[in-house]
């Protein structure tokens, strides 16, 4: 029983420790020490974005991983992370970013007072919608595209990270 109570107290300080380590770093830190962000990074990079997603915030960043930017043809995106693009580029990735710590109780509790549904502004200035469906969350595009939340809560020190399955798009 010993042993027992002793492998979940190193466990949990383990957990917390680690939780705690997570939280001192920044939303791009956190990127850059995730291969499965490494075309984020990238992108973030090339648009000139790193800077402004180290501020105090707080953000909300619905991150696309590598597999999400590989659903977008190499060649756009390819086009899009060439220099005279950035401003493309970066409409692009601000429409990731709300202003604002939504957690996923946030967002839970956003989409009971809307009946499965709650819209956020992002950075760039247009709409994502928030929804409920088939026991999931989503994120619906200004296209009608949705992307589905596979991760939440990554907490950062100025803000809180949710990984996506799919590049969100603006108008």
């Amino acid at each position: 029983m010993k042993k027992l109570v002793f492998i979940l107290t190193t466990v949990l300080v383990f957990s917390i420790a680690q939780n705690a380590t997570a939280q001192k770093q920044s939303i791009v830190e956190i990127a850059v020490g995730n291969e499965d962000f490494s075309t984020l990074v990238t992108a973030l990079k090339a648009a000139d974005l790193v800077g402004a997603l180290q501020g105090d915030g707080p953000f909300t960043v619905f991150a696309p991983t590598n597999a999400a930017f590989a659903k977008i043809d190499s060649k756009t995106l390819g086009s899009l992370l060439e220099p005279q693009n950035k401003g493309a580029l970066s409409n692009i990735l601000t429409y990731h970013v709300v202003s604002g710590n939504l957690a996923s109780g946030d967002v839970v509790a956003a989409l009971k007072k809307g009946n499965g549904k709650a819209e956020v502004k992002a950075l760039n200035g247009e709409t994502l919608t928030v929804m409920q469906k088939d026991g999931k969350i989503w994120l619906k595009d200004g296209n009608g595209n949705y992307s589905q939340i596979t991760s939440t809560d990554i907490m950062a020190s100025n803000g809180v990270i949710h990984v996506i399955g799919d590049v969100v798009m603006p108008k």
